[in-house]
């Protein structure tokens, strides 16, 4: 069988006969893999001429519910991707990982586009910046999707992980994609770009499919592309010098594999929770994905007075891991993904045995449960022992890309954290404590050499996602040898792949750019209350000036009784004089109930509720006597979705909102959300 591309619209076989790939458990061949014959320039063209323009075209809130629709169709499509998953030796547990694991990151982008961003094809970020004395010159940043290609180069570990993660803020950016996986494992990769391509969720052009080699791809990028990698460190920094890649200053993020670590605190007793909760991490890490995973343990670190116990433990748990076929009961790791990464890690093993012991593993003679020793892709977990990990580059620089861990001993907390470092940059990094003043000195020693830290004792452990876990949320990525990029972390994914852009001008002209109230701004004023009037009626700058409002010293005692907020600023007039105010002061809440109560429309109407406060600043004090006034402004109006069709149409709109004195000074500064009716659709 061979794999095909999608290209172009349509799914082609290579032309020649292409690299054979086999089935890590049996050896059996399962298909022949080749991009030959395709004309990457047309893929290009295609992405960028039709899959760019539609994409763009759709807003941030648009795209998201395209993520989601997509996820709810490969949930419903799961077991299919599990039974090819098996072939590349992955048990179970490996493949929920892979599969359920990236269908999970497409939900957690699509709700947090939904949620942090607006229903916009574009972006307005942070705050207007006065530019002049006057205020008629401002500036802003906005950032929209750059009008290339995403292409994603994939690792052979998680071929449905790996290129979830990276089509999700890509796609939620407006930016069409290219995936490449790895040979080893593509085949798996090409079923589920199948389902998508059926599906129909996502506009021509979106997603493209290479099963083979990238050719000339590279040499055919330009300035508005991107390119992300994920692989080998020596490979990702080949391919970041490519000299298209460093002519057009193409962006190039790189995760690369890291000799990444564990550390036992010192003051970790065994017997502890902590240090069972340490064994079962290193040993996990070793044997999830037959330790194929760029974030697994490779460095355990651990304080010499306990390295005789940790081995011990860590021994008698490998012991329990059954390897072989993972279709059959009882087996806890499967085979590597093919016998060429067999070859490769003994290689390494071998290179780690020159200045470290070999303690456990690291023999060819070994028993698996099912499965074909003689042409599967089997391994044995293998521990080895550094005495002075200082003394020595082996064990900081070989990986083993498999099921291999080297316990490294130390003798005080510094030195802890200067054999983490010699790692020189990793992805991840795990410690292993109970005590908080012990895990905040290695933490602020090992941040700078590290992408993400996981601090683990026995209050989070049930609910730790462990080591080894990159989440959607948090930064995936790190210094140096990892690569020196980031992946994920958020909505900072998404503006990955989009170009940040400083305008400036006029405060009324930036208004009109950006959909959003600049401070300075032309006010619009009508007869109609903003309160009464639905969604699409409301214009962007529309205002009310309120009547005007003069606090006393009933308010103050009023609002105190009421709120239980009997601070002496407010009640005590001697206190009073002597504090920053001079004065009595009335409460800032009170201002601001105040304020509401003065522009809110009371009657019913398409307004509903109010939705937030957000930015709220009490810039000046009020006090007795003195005349208050506010302008309500439409700010931003934000549509939202429909989740049923018994659910009123309705929309954020977020109100600007200032507060002032008889001088005409700010005393409050704020956002408010209100939920607006829409207009039937």
């Amino acid at each position: 069988m061979k794999l095909q591309s999608y290209i172009n619209g349509q799914w082609v076989d290579g032309t020649d006969a292409g690299a054979e790939v086999f089935n890590a458990v049996n050896g059996e061949s399962i298909c022949t893999v080749s991009s030959s014959g395709i004309d990457f320039e047309d893929a290009l063209r295609y992405a960028r001429e039709t899959g760019g323009p539609a994409l763009r075209k759709m807003t941030f809130h648009e795209r998201a519910n395209a993520l989601k629709a997509l996820g709810k169709m490969l949930m419903e499509k799961k077991e299919e991707f599990y039974r090819v998953s098996a072939w590349t030796g992955a048990t179970r547990a490996d493949s929920w990982i892979d599969i359920e694991g990236g269908v999970s990151t497409m939900f957690t982008y699509s709700s947090l586009v939904r949620r942090e961003l607006p229903n916009e094809t574009f972006l307005v970020e942070d705050d207007a910046q006065r530019l002049s004395a006057q205020g008629t010159f401002i500036g802003r940043h906005i950032l929209v999707p750059k009008e290339g290609v995403a292409v994603h180069i994939n690792a052979f570990n998680f071929p449905c992980w790996g290129m979830l993660e990276k089509i999700a803020p890509s796609l939620a950016a407006g930016m069409p994609v290219i995936v490449k996986p790895a040979t080893a494992s593509s085949y798996l990769t090409e079923v589920m770009v199948k389902a998508i391509v059926a599906s129909g969720i996502l506009p021509p052009g979106a997603i493209q499919l290479i099963s083979g080699s990238v050719g000339d791809l590279l040499n055919r990028l330009n300035e508005q592309d991107v390119v992300t990698f994920t692989g080998s460190a020596s490979t990702g920094q080949k391919l970041r010098s490519h000299p298209n890649i460093v002519a057009n200053s193409i962006p190039f993020t790189m995760e690369a594999d890291s000799l990444n670590s564990s550390i036992l605190g010192a003051t970790v007793e065994p017997g502890s929770a902590e240090f069972d909760l340490y064994v079962k991490e290193v040993a996990r890490e070793m044997t999830v994905k037959a330790g194929q995973k760029c974030t697994a343990i490779r460095r355990a670190i651990i304080p010499r007075n306990r390295i005789e116990a940790v081995a011990e433990a860590l021994k008698a748990r490998l012991d329990k891991t059954t390897v072989g076929d993972p279709a059959v009961d009882g087996v806890r790791m499967g085979p590597l993904v093919g016998r060429s990464q067999v070859r490769d890690v003994w290689e390494k093993v071998d290179q780690l045995k020159q200045s470290c012991e070999l303690i456990y593993g690291g023999t060819e003679d070994f028993a698996i449960t099912g499965g074909n020793l003689e042409t599967g892709a089997f391994f044995p977990p293998t521990l080895l022992y550094s005495d002075q990990p200082t003394q020595t580059d082996v064990p900081h620089g070989v990986e083993a890309f498999g099921p291999v861990s080297t316990l490294m001993a130390y003798d005080d907390i510094d030195q802890a954290i200067a054999i983490a470092k010699l790692g020189k940059g990793s992805l991840v990094g795990s410690i292993v404590t109970g005590d908080n003043n012990e895990a905040r000195d290695l933490v602020l020693g090992c941040a700078s050499y590290h992408g993400r830290l996981l601090v683990l004792n026995a209050d989070c452990a049930k609910e730790s996602t462990g080591h080894g876990s990159p989440l959607p949320t948090l930064v995936h990525g790190g210094p140096g040898r990892a690569g020196g990029g980031e992946e994920l972390g958020g909505i900072r994914a998404v503006k990955h792949y989009m170009q940040r852009t400083a305008i400036q001008g006029s405060p009324t002209t930036l208004t009109a750019i950006t959909n959003e109230f600049n401070p300075g701004s032309e006010l619009i004023q009508k007869d109609v209350h903003p309160f009464r009037k639905y969604f699409e009626d409301l214009e962007i700058g529309e205002t009310l000036i309120t009547h005007r409002r003069t606090v006393t010293e009933a308010d103050i005692v009023n609002f105190g009784c009421l709120s239980g907020d009997h601070f002496y600023a407010h009640f005590d007039e001697i206190a009073a004089k002597d504090s920053l105010f001079g004065k009595r002061v009335a409460h800032g809440y009170f201002v601001i109930s105040a304020a509401a109560g003065m522009f809110v429309e009371p009657s019913p109407g398409p307004v509903l509720a109010n939705y937030g406060m957000e930015n709220l600043r009490f810039v000046e004090p009020v006090g007795i006597g003195d005349t208050i006034q506010v302008r309500l402004t439409c700010k931003q109006k934000i549509k939202k979705d429909r989740r049923s069709e018994e659910e009123q149409p309705n929309g954020v709109v977020v109100w600007d909102v200032e507060v002032k004195n008889q001088n005409d000074e700010p005393v409050a500064i704020y956002n408010i959300l209100t939920l607006v009716v829409r207009k039937e659709d």
